[in-house]
């Protein structure tokens, strides 16, 4: 069944336009990776999406060249390395405000993050970056495709795109061959996942975080839906890591979740979509993500764990930003709060999408989602209105 009907945006705020000649984040893959990703999917390119793919093969091989130079020039460097400051993990479901609590939280000058370069570009941007960012800045939109939020080489991105673009086990190697059975679903939660293959994503993730903290030593913070269900992992990765778990309306977080992937599928993917399963896809998705996170959560300890709800943190950004810090002990405050007030201010008059959704598609996001929806007391809620 076609699940187009079931999500209509209520008011079209989005600005972002595409252009034929814009980066795909599969540009970022190595050779390796991208050919085994062509090949577990039996070369499945639609015809008009065959001369992308010519294109994405000319700049992996490309990037797989530009990995060998930089390992030359910095591998000894890498391997010295050490990530001294224990990462912040921001943990929740895609749609949930995640990418707001990331910009707040490194806008303190005590915190760095990947970037959007860096994610897209995570095999050679310890030697590229300096050229690429500003030979190549047209080729990235000015926004994201699903939302009105900037984007830029240099802003924050989201580290499973680097993963992804490494050959680690990714669920956003689906967004290629949409079409085809949803792939890598294991790594939300590495649940089936071999040992072989789970020291191999670990080795992978850490040699990016080396690779950033060479180039900016400070804390750093990621923000990776994924990682919501991988908490056991990252906690034997970094036993002193800090986690901050953001939660949405499940009412405004399901169309949400649908409009973002059905323009990535749309837009960086290979194949035309027919999105038929997607409806079902967010489900199951969400349920192992949660599922996960409930069990793992307790392994968390005392004074490294926050949550914080988006309706709260839009309502009073400061007030909520300073119970994450206070929860988290992230230390003072005060020395965040000038760089804070300035992004809120900056923030003044952003919009977000509004959507429409079926009373069928309501009655299965109460039925199925009915713990998420007590837990965090979006129920009571509506029962008040």
């Amino acid at each position: 069944m076609n699940n187009a009907p079931d999500q209509k945006p209520a008011q079209k705020t989005t600005k972002f336009v595409d252009h034929f000649w814009a980066m795909r984040f599969l540009d970022g893959m190595n050779f390796g990776a991208w050919v085994r990703l062509l090949v577990r999917n039996r070369f499945a390119v639609a015809p008009r999406r065959i001369g992308m793919a010519l294109i994405v093969t000319s700049v992996t091989l490309m990037n797989s060249v530009l990995w060998f130079v930089q390992h030359l020039v910095y591998g000894r460097r890498l391997a010295r390395t050490r990530i001294e400051h224990a990462p912040i993990f921001i943990l929740g479901h895609w749609r949930s405000g995640t990418t707001l609590l990331h910009e707040l939280l490194v806008s303190d000058p005590r915190h760095t993050f990947p970037t959007s370069f860096q994610c897209f570009s995570p095999n050679h941007f310890l030697i590229s970056s300096w050229l690429f960012r500003r030979c190549l800045w047209f080729l990235l939109p000015a926004q994201r495709p699903m939302d009105n939020m900037p984007l830029g080489f240099d802003r924050p991105q989201e580290d499973e795109f680097a993963l992804c673009n490494l050959g680690a086990g990714s669920p956003y190697t689906t967004i290629a061959f949409a079409n085809r059975p949803i792939q890598d679903q294991e790594y939300l939660d590495f649940e089936g996942v071999s040992a072989h293959a789970l020291d191999r994503w670990k080795r992978i993730f850490v040699w990016f975080l080396k690779c950033v903290t060479l180039r900016d030593p400070r804390r750093i913070v990621l923000k990776s839906p994924p990682h919501t269900g991988r908490i056991r992992v990252l906690l034997e990765l970094f036993p002193e890591a800090r986690f901050v778990h953001i939660v949405r309306d499940p009412y405004v977080l399901f169309p949400s979740t649908q409009n973002m992937w059905r323009r990535m599928y749309r837009r960086d993917g290979l194949q035309k979509p027919h999105y038929r399963d997607l409806e079902e896809r967010i489900f199951k998705t969400f349920d192992r993500m949660y599922a996960a996170f409930e069990r793992d959560r307790p392994l968390i300890g005392p004074g490294r764990y926050c949550e914080v709800r988006y309706e709260d943190l839009v309502a009073d950004p400061i007030g909520q930003m300073r119970k994450i810090y206070d929860g988290l002990e992230l230390g003072e405050f005060d020395g965040a709060l000038p760089a804070l007030e300035t992004y809120v201010a900056g923030q003044k008059g952003y919009k977000t999408n509004r959507y429409e959704i079926s009373p069928e598609l309501r009655d299965q996001i109460t039925r199925r989602w009915s713990s998420f929806i007590e837990r965090y007391g979006y129920g009571a809620e509506r029962a008040e209105a």
